[in-house]
């Protein structure tokens, strides 16, 4: 009896240590091995550095296009670069201007 008492009383001493020792065992296997560990970031770290480079890139290509609409808003518009294109791209022309023809195996553009 006070053998299986004795045996009792140390089976319960040593079972939160172990529980505690399991824990802290599985974390730190977590924090190297599991899937937001050390190994696995380094493992990204060439992906990472892609979609860094893809966010350099959009982030260039968003200023240009906000370079592009302020140049479209009222402030920043010449009206009279902006008539000269739209005649050019519609193939129109003012009844004041001055038409020069080319021959036809000369073009200006």
């Amino acid at each position: 009896m006070r053998l299986w008492r004795s045996v009792k009383r140390r089976v319960r001493a040593a079972v939160a240590p172990c529980v505690f020792l399991s824990l802290t065992g599985y974390f730190m296997w977590s924090a190297t091995q599991g899937d937001r560990g050390l190994n696995p970031q380094a493992d990204r770290a060439p992906a990472i550095a892609a979609a860094r480079e893809d966010v350099a890139r959009a982030e260039t290509e968003r200023q240009v296009w906000e370079r592009r609409v302020a140049a479209l808003r009222t402030k920043g518009l010449d009206r009279d670069a902006l008539d000269e294109r739209a005649r050019a791209m519609l193939n129109l022309s003012d009844p004041t201007d001055i038409i020069a023809m080319y021959p036809p195996g000369q073009k200006l553009f």
